[in-house]
């Protein structure tokens, strides 16, 4: 193990700027100086031995000076001085000195301070050398014994660590912490002990833990958690204990500690399938949610929840807890009701989806009205598009969800009243019973609709739907009311002139009431409005969206009038009602087109909609059957067939999803039995414990692809050229947020090289954690120095530096050997996600970075392209495979991607094969990338120009 691979126990922050002080100053200090000069000399000293400083004339001098010294804050120091202070000679013997140390260490050992008692045994547990330890052996026995129990907890961490690393200094160590278990009552000193023993005599550990078995419950959390990781790793190696240890499970399941129940519910899942035991882990997990406050905490175990559900048998058992499940959308936190949405919309059933409805409902409605928090509106639009999944899934509770959601389209945030339209668009398609109910519900709402886009969707609706002649009237009635008194422009300009008594006007608003924040009623009234906002405000809805130019609506009012007009027609057989029908229907698009064409409204008309409303007054006046057809059959064929074409794909990805989750097995596959298998076996399966220790140092230990080139070597990178003095290579390891680099160093000289050390700095949003330790290396010896890089966005990084070192008794400055620059991959923080189509064009016009890359390749299939462009950049297709299916000489697509910092990256890809140049021109066109930050739009655009430069597929 090279020094920069021992574990650092003590971090000191070296200031660059200051001078280096001399040695004959530091002697001088430390012999002749005050307490407060020697501190400061110590501190000194330390610092320029971990810069890689010899500094051996000095030893003597602080064991003559210093060493003796009582002071707390010298003694702290000293004991950082003695772990990193060179022990032995170069031939490997120890230092003559070191025995003076061992014996002032012995004293320090008998001292009547606790925390100078507590704090050498702990330093001691990091001393290497056998031989100073054996001298001080009984001194430490003897601190078991200590009333304090700081230095009893550390006496037992330093004979764990000797018996770990010099067994034969102390072999009966594990009958002596047992001994010691038995009869202490401190629980810092009992978890220290017990921990010991899992680790060197698990055996004793178990006979302990069975004496007090049904105390468990009564212990402290820390001790708890190492029993819980004991009967983890027992039942682990030996399955037929389980039996023995589950209750105590059970009963740690009760802790007053949330880690021990997130622990004890976990070990319970391993060890346990059994119904009751995945009902129990399971509640304990949403209990911890709801309880605690943390929403990292939550997400984590949320997490835990969505990985049992991925178990099959698990999933029946968490499908009765859909409602405990419900319980923690009381958190505020979006992301954490997000998944809890997720997770109870993948459980529900048709036993407990009129509950979960109910709930929702009810979750619905608090979101009316409250703006005291930002995420409220997507709240309500999660609960709306659950409601809608639901609803799709089980038709009978369409009829319970509609009639809540319905109030929301006069809502003010479009998003929620535009998934709610979207909902009662399909449910009115299929459900034909729902119809009366909708078309009511949307008449009452009607009037009250806010926004434009909205408004256009409920005149469709209304257009397309309503059947009979009341509700045709009714509509009609709506549209008139919406749209005020016309002639819209003679009754505008009457308003203008004054000849509109405005005080009507005024007297026909409400005075509203205003709450103040201590909670008191405040009456505005509404006189206190200035006039020319009141007359806008006193506008109805359509004459309002007229006025300010939004002319789409007004073509979207021409195809519902002609849509019901023409069915009124085929209704009503009185020839007079026909024609006044009719006639008023041109008569609204008629005054709609001389508003457009006046000088009233904010924006003129657009010719495409001057288009859309004559081509409706002549479809009105000629009434002619084709024309019938089209507006009142092909519109609604082309909605039924784009809801099936959904719902299939809808119903592909699911069957996707449980075909992931299914567990084939084949006929032939051997039968496991847990009795026959030898232990060695049993330890093949994953050690949890192992891999969570793992995780959190940052070693997690990816399965490799079978294929040879996507093993290690392939992230190998030279460094160095083979006839340099030095070779280096890398190993990128690439983590969530950090990169280690593994670099190996090799000496290819003859020559001994002193202070070798690797020099690096970054390019890029990547810091350096910390400097690598200096080496010496014998000739053509090798090393290897791991150094952390900090990630903080996605974007391309460049990591560059050189290998400095001194060659052994030459005379010559320092020599340098520069390092090619390693180049971190953008693409391993990028991960394919999926987006909505509207959730996409509002990033796609929020974003405000766009990088246009023109299409430089020599692939000639446009579809081939655009796969060999998502497996390049990670990213995931949005665009329906229906859609891009056949040839037609051109492809549009939208890719999205997310990264692990929660940066979206966004890409339309416009490409065409141009067919005259024959069958085998390549494929050219534009791919634009739109992200928020100006880093990730350029790397991915680095990204797609290198990696669409390469040879045919």
């Amino acid at each position: 193990m090279t020094a920069a691979e021992n574990v650092c126990y003590t971090l000191i922050n070296v200031t660059s700027d200051s001078e280096p002080p001399s040695e004959v100053s530091l002697k001088t200090d430390l012999e002749k100086g005050e307490i407060k000069a020697k501190t400061e000399a110590l501190k000194k000293v330390i610092i320029m031995i971990l810069n890689g400083e010899k500094l051996p004339g000095l030893l003597m001098t602080i064991i003559r000076f210093v060493l003796p010294l009582q002071d707390h804050t010298i003694k702290k120091l000293l004991l950082v001085f003695w772990e990193i202070v060179p022990k032995t000679t170069p031939d490997g013997k120890l230092l003559q000195e070191m025995i003076l140390v061992c014996d002032a260490y012995r004293k320090d050992l008998q001292h009547p301070n606790e925390f100078i008692r507590g704090s050498t045994l702990r330093f001691l547990c990091k001393l290497k050398e056998s031989e100073l330890l054996e001298p001080l052996m009984p001194a430490i026995r003897a601190c078991l014994e200590h009333r304090h129990s700081y230095v009893r907890r550390n006496a037992v961490l330093a004979i764990y660590t000797i018996y770990r690393n010099f067994e034969h200094l102390i072999p009966d160590a594990p009958e002596l912490i047992h001994d010691f278990l038995v009869n202490e009552k401190d629980a810092s000193c009992k978890r220290n002990a017990f921990m010991m023993l899992i680790h060197a005599d698990q055996d004793r550990a178990l006979d302990y833990l069975s004496t007090c078995i049904d105390q468990v419950h009564t212990f402290g959390d820390i001790l708890q958690l190492v029993i819980v990781e004991l009967i983890y790793k027992v039942c682990h190696a030996n399955p037929s204990e389980r039996a023995r240890f589950i209750r105590c499970i059970y009963n740690l399941l009760q802790s007053s500690s949330p880690a021990v129940k997130y622990e004890a519910a976990g070990t319970l899942v391993t060890l346990s399938s059994a119904p009751t035991a995945i009902k129990a882990a399971a509640q304990c997990y949403i209990d911890l949610i709801i309880k605690e406050s943390d929403n990292n905490v939550k997400l984590i175990v949320l997490d835990r929840l969505i990985e049992l559900k991925e178990h099959p048998t698990h999933e029946r058992v968490l499908q009765d807890l859909v409602m405990d499940i419900l319980r923690v959308l009381s958190t505020p936190d979006l992301e954490v009701r997000k998944k809890t949405l997720q997770l109870a919309l993948d459980l529900v059933s048709s036993r407990n989806v009129e509950e979960l409805v109910i709930v929702l409902k009810k979750e619905v409605i608090k979101t009316n009205n409250v703006t005291e928090h930002e995420d409220t509106d997507k709240y309500r639009q999660l609960l709306v598009r659950t409601l809608h999944s639901c609803s799709v899934r089980f038709p009978d509770m369409a009829a319970n969800v509609i009639p809540v959601l319905m109030e929301f389209l006069s809502d003010t945030n479009e998003a929620a009243a535009a998934d709610v339209l979207e909902f009662v668009r399909e449910a009115i398609q299929r459900f034909d019973n729902l119809r009366p109910l909708v078309i009511e519900k949307m008449l009452e709402v009607f009037h009250s609709i806010k926004t434009v886009k909205i408004y256009r969707g409920a005149l469709w609706i209304l257009g397309e739907y309503c059947s009979t002649k009341d509700d045709i009237q009714s509509v009609m009635t709506e549209i008139r009311r919406s749209l005020g008194e016309i002639p819209i422009v003679e009754n505008e300009i009457k308003k203008e002139t004054g000849e509109v008594k405005q005080d009507d006007e005024v007297s026909a608003a409400p005075a509203q009431k205003l709450v103040t924040e201590m909670g008191t009623y405040v009456t505005q009234s509404a006189l206190s409005s200035s006039r020319p906002s009141k007359k806008e405000e006193d506008r109805p809805p359509l004459r309002g969206f007229l006025m300010d130019g939004d002319f789409y609506v007004a073509a979207s009012l021409a195809t519902t009038l002609t849509k019901v007009a023409l069915r009124y027609v085929a209704i009503v057989q009185d020839k007079k009602k026909q024609n006044s029908f009719v006639a008023e229907s041109m008569l609204i698009m008629v005054t709609v087109l001389h508003l457009g064409k006046s000088s009233l409204p904010k924006k003129p008309i657009t010719d495409d909609d001057v288009d859309r409303i004559s081509l409706c007054l002549k479809v009105l006046s000629e009434c002619s059957p084709l024309m019938n057809d089209i507006f009142n059959k092909e519109c609604r064929k082309s909605l039924s067939h784009m809801l099936t074409v959904r719902l299939e794909e809808e119903k592909l990805s699911q069957k996707k999803e449980s075909e992931k989750r299914n567990v084939t097995v084949q006929a032939d596959d051997p039968i496991s039995f847990m009795q026959l298998t030898a232990k060695n076996e049993t330890s093949s399966k994953e050690d949890q414990f192992q891999l969570s220790l793992l995780a959190a140092m940052g070693n997690t230990q990816r399965k490799e692809a079978a294929d040879p080139l996507a093993s290690k070597l392939n992230k190998v990178t030279q460094l160095t050229g083979f006839s340099d003095p030095v070779y280096a290579e890398a190993y990128v390891h690439v983590n969530q947020y950090d990169i280690v680099l593994d670099v190996l160093v090799v000496n290819q000289t003859n020559d001994t090289l002193q202070n070798c050390t690797l020099e690096l700095a970054t390019l890029g949003d990547l810091k350096l954690v910390e400097k690598p330790s200096p080496l010496t290396l014998a000739p053509h010896d090798f090393a290897n120095i791991k150094a952390n890089v900090k990630v903080a966005s996605t974007e391309n990084g460049i990591i560059f530096g050189n290998i400095v070192y001194d060659v052994s008794g030459a005379a010559s400055d320092r020599n340098c050997v520069v390092l090619s620059d390693i180049h971190i991959d953008i693409m391993d923080y990028i991960q394919p996600a999926s987006c909505t189509d509207a959730e996409f064009r509002q990033m796609w016009a929020e974003f405000e970075w766009e990088n246009k890359v023109t299409v430089n390749t020599n692939i000639t299939d446009l579809n081939d392209y655009l796969q060999h462009i998502l497996r390049s950049t990670n990213m995931k297709c949005l665009t329906p495979e229906k859609a891009l299916s056949g040839f037609c000489g051109f492809m549009a697509a939208n890719l999205y991607a997310r990264s692990i910092f929660g940066e979206d990256a966004l890409a339309n890809v416009s490409i065409e094969k141009p067919i005259h140049l024959g069958p085998d021109a390549p494929v050219n066109g534009h791919i634009r990338i739109r992200a928020k930050s100006q880093g990730m739009a350029l790397s991915l655009g680095d990204k797609i120009n290198l990696s669409q430069k390469k040879t045919n597929i």
